[in-house]
This record gives C-alpha cells, structure tokens and sequence, in this order.
C-alpha cells in the first residue's frame, strides 16, 4: 500500500486560455479503466479484500482510515490518494463519513505521484 497527498505544491500551475488553477496528475493508462464514485456514511466500513486489479482510492472529502496487508491503520482525508497493487488485501474504514473515487486498471501509471 502506498499513501499520497494532493495539494497546490503537488500540482502544475495552468495559466494558458487566461486560466488560473493548478493540476495534480493522477494517472494515465492505455487499458481499460473503471472509475468510481463511492460515499460511505458514518462508520462506514469497505472490507478487508483482496484487490481484483491495480486500484487507487482519492479521498474528495472526509476522513478515515486504510489498512494493507501489514495490518497497520493510516489516516488518511480529503486530498489523499491510496494505492494497492493487485492481489494485495485491504479495507477502508470511516468514522464520520468519506466521498471517494476509485480508479480500477490493470496499469496505473502513477509517477507523477509523490509517497506521503
């Protein structure tokens, strides 16, 4: 499991088309990708499983706590990013509730990311 962080120092400033926002690269991928929107209420809990594919979870908003295989809990909130590799077990838990989007991919390409 790997832990990121997304903030303005992360991102690429864009001022082309007299824009003014900065740009976190997430992923890039050339296979077929699911993307999806997940919202779990108070206590809300994604059991411990084993990941299908390559997955990454972005926290929109709220906060918890993920765990990997080394059955150690990391915070994680809003502007986070958590990967597992495929086969690797994990689970998500919240206590006062999370927004997230997961992104389900045989090849994630996350370089662009830096660890936490």
């Amino acid at each position: 499991m790997k832990v990121y962080h997304f903030s303005k120092q992360t991102g690429k400033k864009i001022t082309k088309f007299d824009s003014d926002f900065v740009m976190s690269r997430i992923t890039k991928t050339d296979k077929n990708t699911h993307i999806g929107w997940m919202y779990l209420e108070e206590n809300g809990v994604i059991g411990y499983h084993q990941a299908v594919i390559p997955q990454l979870l972005l926290i929109v908003s709220g906060e918890g706590v993920v765990k990997g295989e080394e059955d150690t809990y990391i915070n994680v909130k809003s502007g986070d990013a958590v990967y597992w590799e495929k086969d690797e077990w994990h689970e998500t838990r919240t206590e006062n509730g999370l927004t997230a989007i997961v992104i389900e991919s045989e090849e994630l390409d996350l370089s662009a990311l830096k660890n936490k």
